[in-house]
């Protein structure tokens, strides 16, 4: 373990590395701002750049990213509450109000501190907990992995909105298929590609995840362009930031509230599908009721506790979300699939050996999101006046460039013009399916885990002799199958026995 630890840390610290977290951190937080562009479209246009880099160097420039534009997304949330990401929509409950305050300069100050104290927290925790669970899961098999994965299909109502549980499942169904054209790994045959040499490989990761969350957010900018009451907020509260100064007692007041959210942010985000968005209400939610009745009442209204709690839980979050990638191989949010599929495209297979076959890469990771913390805090604090001045850039100016920069890191992946035609035919079919509120997320996440999941089951099959027995026959994966059921159906079940219940002491009270 040390060895390894040694190891990723001479790799974390690098010169190339250092400067790849840095670029990563800025580029993020640069995204995370921008409302609408998140930690999803930041990654998937990353990934161009990183496939000429050695692996670990690639997987620091996308973490330094992923957690630079949910630090980031905290600076539209709070000066025109219009969160950048999804992660820091509870950050502007408390946030804006202080804005309209005059105290934007303080809120700005205090998610970033926030962010900085969550992110270091569970960079510690991820570095004490990784190598345990790494140890736990050497004893993984193919019938387990199988599980793994439906697991992690199943953990897809985390992407759904409320009530869009089905519709997430039905992207994730469209995602499974979408993996299975291309030629058949097993016989060799090509299936589903409608006799286009073009698709015989398949369909790139890369295009699909442009298309689908880069392109398609660009011009859904173009069909919901910003009002000009929009302008006028971010212009007023560009010239009203404030003072940047926390005082004693407001850090004491809020050290509590940081330990708390950062374990809380960290162990939810370990959970496959979970993420910084349902750690920051799930945060901003405990406090409001461990504050008590009196400063309870200021949440909503520019309580420094509710500003704080959720921006350390969202930052906990993203490092706890490494934790299923490196050490199972399961995604814990929409960004770390998309991590996932990169890590694939570098060769790498990311589970319970990737601690002892690439050490470098896993612990050069764990060890660069504290690099990465620090960066993020050095670079945002003198910066906050002048990066808040990004929220005015034209979208005029700004849609053209994603626009431009998706279609040509497609191409220059491929260098393929058919590849660009899918690419815009998957945008289009993207914008259409959001209009009608189908999530994206699951279907990235399907076509990810397709591949993997197919093969493991067929490598299942094979040691077993075609018997469908693997599915109970070890302890192991019978409980992580049972596991991805209760997932899946308790969420479909509850309300209903809720809603019976309440039925029965309805009638029980017209009866008495």
């Amino acid at each position: 373990m040390m060895e390894g630890i040694l190891s990723g840390l001479s790799t974390a610290v690098s010169p190339i590395n250092i400067l790849m977290v840095s670029v990563g951190c800025f580029v993020g937080t640069f995204i995370g701002m921008l409302p609408g562009l998140g930690p999803i479209s930041a990654i998937a246009l990353m990934i161009p750049i990183t496939y000429g880099f050695d692996p670990a160097t690639g997987l620091i420039l996308m973490a330094g990213v992923y957690y630079g534009a949910i630090f980031g997304g905290s600076t539209s949330s709070i000066l025109i509450n219009a969160p950048g990401v999804a992660g820091t929509v509870a950050t502007a409950f408390d946030g804006y109000p202080m804005a309209r305050e005059g105290k934007a300069g303080k809120a700005l100050a205090i998610a970033a501190y926030s962010s900085f104290s969550g992110g270091t927290i569970a960079a510690i925790l991820l570095l004490i907990a990784a190598p345990s669970l790494a140890v736990v899961s050497r004893a993984f098999q193919s019938t387990d992995y199988f599980a793994l994965m439906v697991l992690g299909l199943t953990a897809v109502a985390a992407f759904a909105g409320k009530g869009n549980i089905i519709k997430a499942l039905l992207m994730t169904v469209v995602g499974l298929m979408l993996s299975t054209v291309g030629t058949d790994k097993g016989v060799g045959v090509q299936r589903f590609t409608f006799g286009a040499i073009d698709l015989a490989d398949g369909i790139s990761f890369l295009l699909l995840a442009m298309a689908t969350f880069a392109l398609s957010e660009a011009l859904m900018g173009v069909l919901r362009p910003k009002s000009d009451a929009d302008r006028l907020r971010e212009m007023e509260a560009q010239k009203n930031l404030g003072s940047m100064k926390v005082s004693r007692d407001e850090v004491k007041e809020l050290a509590p509230v940081v330990g708390r959210s950062s374990v809380l942010g960290f162990f939810v985000g370990v959970l496959p599908g979970a993420g910084a968005t349902i750690a920051s209400f799930l945060a901003y939610g405990i406090e409001q009721r461990l504050a008590g009745p009196k400063k309870g009442a200021e949440f909503g209204k520019g309580s420094i506790r509710g500003l704080s709690a959720p921006e350390t839980a969202n930052n906990a979050a993203c490092s706890g979300s490494f934790v299923p990638l490196l050490t199972l191989g399961i995604p814990g949010s929409g960004t770390t699939a998309i991590m996932l599929g990169a890590l694939l495209s570098y060769g790498i297979q990311p589970g319970p050996r990737l601690f002892e076959e690439n050490p470098e890469v896993f612990w050069s990771v764990i060890i660069s999101m504290y690099i990465g913390n620090v960066i993020l805090l050095v670079l945002n604090l003198p910066l906050i006046p002048y990066i808040a001045r990004i929220l005015a850039v034209p979208s005029t100016v700004l849609l053209p460039m994603i626009v431009f920069f998706s279609l040509i890191g497609v191409y220059f992946v491929s260098f393929n013009t058919f590849d660009i035609h899918l690419m815009v035919l998957f945008a289009v079919a993207a914008i259409a399916l959001r209009l009608l509120d189908f999530p994206m997320a699951p279907m990235l996440l399907g076509f990810i885990l397709g591949g993997m999941m197919e093969e493991n089951l067929r490598r299942a099959l094979s040691i077993h002799d075609e018997s469908w027995s693997f599915l109970w026959e070890r302890g192991l994966t019978l409980s992580i199958l049972i596991l991805a059921a209760l997932i899946l159906f308790v969420p479909m079940i509850v309300p209903r026995i809720t809603a019976m219940l309440a039925r029965r002491r309805e009638t029980a009270g017209e009866g008495g």
